[in-house]
């Protein structure tokens, strides 16, 4: 998988506006690809290019719920506007094409091809990476890639269980990209922009404890010891309101270390 910022042959991007990239040149666009159900089609033949797919698959993830009487050629219709769009010139020279035999879809792709979602999930791997390996200045680049690829929107307007599935792992990417980027933020001297990663990191999951831990070592960083003594009591405050709980050990050491 090529690196989240190189450029390589194919691009393929399937969060904000669907679409594919040839050499630099968008060549397929979200309008190519009709239809909500045609860009699920084309998103879930993306993520499972590796191999073929067959027909009832591909229907249970297009209408979840129920498949009409007439689901087969809706099917069909759907996979032959794909096959369509990805027979232009540009992508063949490139190595794409669609194969369907037998009941059976594959959508073959070249082995570097860059796909937005796998690189996103690549780059917060390395900014974890670079902070257990004590790099926080290689933090930013990595995790600031895979913080904006987690912003933009899963396949807005669909429903399923596994484009839910998809939506809730870009959830826990932009949570650990925030992660990294604050720690490393105040790791190289920039405590106040930590603050405000923080401060979206628990705006967006107030029930999970790193985000205040975080939070709260930021105010420290930042010499606002009082700010700092008061996210921890926000944390208690909800964790016993939403969950009968108590923070852990490690959110309370670093509030008692706040108070030496």
């Amino acid at each position: 998988m090529a690196e989240v910022w190189q450029i390589v042959g194919i691009r393929i991007y399937l969060t904000g506006r669907v679409g594919m990239e040839a050499n630099g040149q968008v060549v397929v666009n979200q309008t190519h690809i009709r239809g909500k159900q045609g860009r699920l089609a084309f998103a879930y033949l993306v993520h499972e290019r590796t191999r073929t797919v067959p027909k009832e698959e591909l229907a249970t993830i297009i209408w979840p719920d129920e498949m009409s009487p007439a689901w087969e050629g809706a099917l069909s219709a759907i996979t032959s506007r794909i096959r369509t769009m990805v027979s232009i010139e540009p992508l063949k020279k490139e190595g794409v094409s669609f194969f369907r035999s037998s009941g059976q879809y594959q959508l073959d792709l070249p082995a570097d091809v860059w796909i937005d979602l796998e690189a996103g999930f690549s780059a917060v791997d390395r900014a974890e990476a670079h902070l257990r390996n004590g790099s926080p200045e290689q933090v930013l680049g990595p995790a600031g890639a895979a913080a904006c690829i987690a912003r933009r929107p899963f396949l807005p307007g669909i429903e399923g269980f596994w484009a839910d599935s998809l939506r809730g792992k870009l959830h826990r990417q932009l949570l650990r990209a925030l992660d990294c980027l604050s720690e490393s933020q105040r790791l190289v001297g920039e405590p106040m922009v930590a603050v405000e990663t923080g401060t979206e990191a628990v705006k967006l999951d107030n029930l999970r404890e790193r985000g205040y831990q975080l939070l709260m070592q930021a105010y420290s960083a930042a010499g606002n010891r009082a700010e700092a003594l008061n996210v921890y009591h926000q944390c208690r405050e909800i964790l016993a309101a939403e969950l009968g709980a108590e923070p852990s050990q490690e959110t309370q050491d670093i509030y008692l270390s706040l108070l030496e």
